[in-house]
């Protein structure tokens, strides 16, 4: 069998769970935007189906997917050269999510660390659909034919069991119809830590709102955040390598490199033997000159919260014409027998 040339496409995506913060911004919204400038159509998704997995309110979904649309636009993603769309608007991916379900392996579900992070003790009190919903973003992905997904490195594992569920299907059908895709995890903070420990992803969810930077947030209250940060007495070394032990020194010094586009290793050999009275206000400086701008075109933009569902449904409308025909193709080779319509 000749192997298909799959068309370079990036496909990813964040939950509107509310509360878009520095994190999502260093490793996904940045990103996404610059993906824009490497000459390969960019899709990006809102992946409200997602968020259903635990209890929403539903007007607060709404908003809350409003505000991630804005977040995105805010951060550089510009939806006349990408397609910017909520996951709800193309019922192409639950359609072929359900027959991923039917590809995927129950053993393989069960290897997925962040079903068990996120349901703990409770599991048998959460959603099928929060165990199953790996399946919906292999979906997500594949329903495209896209061939790099930019993620976080908490997220590869949910590309790798993507790219089994199209080798299983490839295999079982004889077609060499899904591409494998690649996950793309690069920048000096593709997992951004809490402000006040270390050693903790930051995280809307924390309890201490000091804990983040979230894309709301002031200048003043971003500057003050920084500041506040948790650090050690000792000094910024001259190599990497004296951060080993020190997850807040080495966290504050990944989102410098990140924010100003330097490497961590620029940024220590710069402010070596500096103690954080120096370095805190110089990235406190940094982060609200990047960062300041995001949360008043926010507020610009959920202003006219009718223009935000228009450029969502036009998005829809966009990555509707991709994934039908897509879809279309997967429900033949799977043996559906359909009416053709119009």
């Amino acid at each position: 069998m000749t192997a298909t040339a799959f068309t370079p496409r990036i496909f990813s995506g964040i939950q509107p769970s509310g509360g878009l913060t520095l994190g999502n911004y260093l490793g996904a919204l940045k990103r996404f935007a610059e993906k824009q400038d490497e000459g390969i159509q960019t899709i990006y998704c809102l992946v409200d189906l997602h968020a259903i997995t635990v209890w929403q309110d539903p007007e607060r979904l709404r908003q809350q997917t409003r505000e991630a649309a804005a977040g995105f636009m805010a951060s550089g993603i510009d939806p006349a050269r990408s397609i910017l769309f909520n996951q709800s608007q193309v019922s192409a991916h639950a359609e072929l999510g359900w027959i991923l379900n039917c590809v995927a392996r129950l053993g393989w579900m069960n290897r997925m660390t962040q079903f068990k992070d996120k349901a703990g003790k409770n599991a048998e009190h959460v959603s099928l659909g929060l165990y199953a919903y790996p399946s919906l973003m292999a979906a997500d992905i594949l329903v495209y034919h896209a061939t790099h997904v930019p993620v976080g490195d908490d997220q590869k594992q949910h590309v790798e069991l993507t790219r089994d569920i199209a080798a299983k299907f490839n295999h079982d059908y004889g077609v060499d119809f899904f591409p494998a895709p690649e996950p793309v995890i690069e920048g000096a903070a593709t997992r951004v830590m809490s402000l006040r420990d270390g050693t903790k992803k930051m995280s809307k969810s924390d309890p201490s709102d000091a804990s983040r930077i979230n894309l709301t947030d002031d200048a003043d209250t971003i500057a003050q955040k920084i500041r506040k940060a948790r650090t050690d007495a000792e000094p910024l070394p001259d190599t990497l390598e004296g951060l080993k032990d020190r997850p807040e020194a080495r966290n504050l010094v990944n989102i410098y490199a990140a924010l100003s586009g330097m490497t961590a290793e620029a940024v220590v050999t710069e402010f070596a033997g500096q103690g954080f009275g120096t370095f805190k206000p110089a990235l406190a400086d940094l982060a609200v000159a990047k960062l300041s701008p995001i949360s008043l075109e926010m507020t610009r933009l959920m202003a006219d919260p009718a223009e935000i569902d228009r450029i969502l449904g036009e998005g829809a409308d966009r990555a509707e014409a991709i994934a039908r025909p897509i879809l279309d193709r997967t429900l033949d080779i799977v043996g559906m027998v359909r009416s053709r319509r119009g």
